[in-house]
């Protein structure tokens, strides 16, 4: 059965509670989401999809090229699809009818949550906080090590949804006390109206809004979004084309063309490396990795060396030795970074931001929490150095 609208206590009723745990990148364990799959006999039709706007809002998708024969393009993303009539994108959550390109994933997402802003991670940006949490079925890669592959891998009718309208999840945010929405847990470009829509309605309420993503976007569609966003995360998954390919089915180029749009426009950002044993944890890229931050987007830039746990269509993989992240870490602040974290190890010390300048502790944090905070408008309180970052 399609899933109807709820009312807002049904909709509180329907969240499973989140469980205590350390996840890579603002990932859920089984038991968090409203992802599950449907049975053959139970699978929406995609008809039901588009015409049943009291259940699912389609909205016509944004930055899409018509071409001849009903055939359209897609320009959100890199791999701008030419799709033809009754298809859909690589992403799976959007469809050609007739030349008109429909999103299916608008206002009926999948994963709903507050979660501290720490758990995307976020180490720079309002610590302390916390951020209502909004995913839809759908990606634009493929990821073997994926976390969340039961939403990211699937499509809107084989996901258990809520209907949530951009101004609902604006509601829902402030009346629970978040003081910021995060578009996260899949892939957010590819719900991309309806992140936005809910980014511009949220902004008269005093939100901030930030988004969680591989950032497998193209250079447009991404700079008109930066209008409504305050910080980004971007999952920079190795520093190979080979690794990009051959794991995540994508391209290393534009995601450091998102990179340096996301520099060149002076949004807030931070980077997260997911370090899998023999795929991306060689010192020679993470040095030239290190080396391209430092010399392309400057020092300030936080990184966070994620430890790996077997998941997905990685599951012959051990998890990241703690001394490889150690050593990642080293050669990361040996090139000048001034801000370098390790991941996924809860009470590691490398959790903590340290002054650039005295070196002394100014956040200490064990796993998403904050245990002491050494800032003075967003200084060090020892000897004053600016500490990067977007703290009020």
């Amino acid at each position: 059965m399609i899933a109807s609208k709820l009312s807002r206590r049904q909709f509180l009723k329907e969240i499973p509670p989140i469980c205590a745990g350390v996840c890579a990148c603002g990932t859920l364990f089984p038991g968090d989401i409203l992802a599950v799959p449907k049975s053959d006999t139970d699978r929406a039709d995609i008809k039901d999809l588009i015409d049943n706007k009291h259940i699912f809002e389609i909205k016509e998708a944004r930055f899409y090229q018509k071409l001849s024969h009903e055939k359209i393009r897609c320009e959100i993303c890199p791999r701008n699809c030419e799709i033809d009539h009754l298809e859909r994108g690589f992403c799976g959550n959007r469809e050609n009818r007739h030349g008109t390109y429909y999103v299916l994933a608008y206002s009926n997402p999948c994963a709903v949550h507050p979660d501290p802003i720490e758990k995307k991670p976020f180490f720079h940006f309002l610590p302390g906080s916390t951020a209502f949490s909004i995913s839809t079925a759908g990606c634009n890669m493929v990821c073997k090590f994926c976390q969340n592959w039961q939403i990211s891998q699937f499509r809107p009718e084989q996901t258990k949804n809520v209907y949530l309208t951009p101004q609902q999840v604006a509601d829902l945010a402030v009346q629970y006390g978040n003081q910021s929405i995060a578009y996260t847990y899949a892939e957010p470009v590819v719900f991309y109206e309806y992140m936005y829509d809910t980014a511009k309605v949220s902004k008269k309420y005093g939100l901030r809004n930030v988004m969680v993503s591989a950032g497998y976007i193209n250079p447009n569609p991404l700079r008109e979004l930066l209008t409504v966003l305050d910080a980004v995360k971007i999952d920079l998954k190795a520093f190979t084309e080979k690794y990009y390919r051959e794991v995540c089915s994508g391209r290393l180029a534009p995601v450091l063309k998102t990179l340096e749009v996301l520099h060149d426009t002076g949004t807030w950002y931070e980077i997260v490396y997911l370090v899998v044993p023999t795929l991306n944890d060689s010192e020679k890229e993470v040095a030239k990795m290190s080396e391209w931050i430092r010399t392309t987007l400057g020092v300030d830039v936080p990184i966070h060396f994620s430890r790996f746990y077997p998941q997905y269509m990685l599951k012959n993989l051990p998890p990241t030795p703690i001394s490889t992240l150690e050593k990642l870490r080293r050669i990361a602040m040996d090139k000048g970074l001034h801000y370098v974290y390790i991941g996924n190890v809860p009470g590691h010390e490398a959790e903590n931001t340290y002054c650039p300048n005295c070196n002394k502790v100014v956040i200490r944090r064990v796993g998403y929490r904050i245990l002491e905070m050494n800032l003075e408008d967003g200084r060090c309180k020892f000897c004053s150095e600016k500490i990067a970052g977007v703290w009020k």
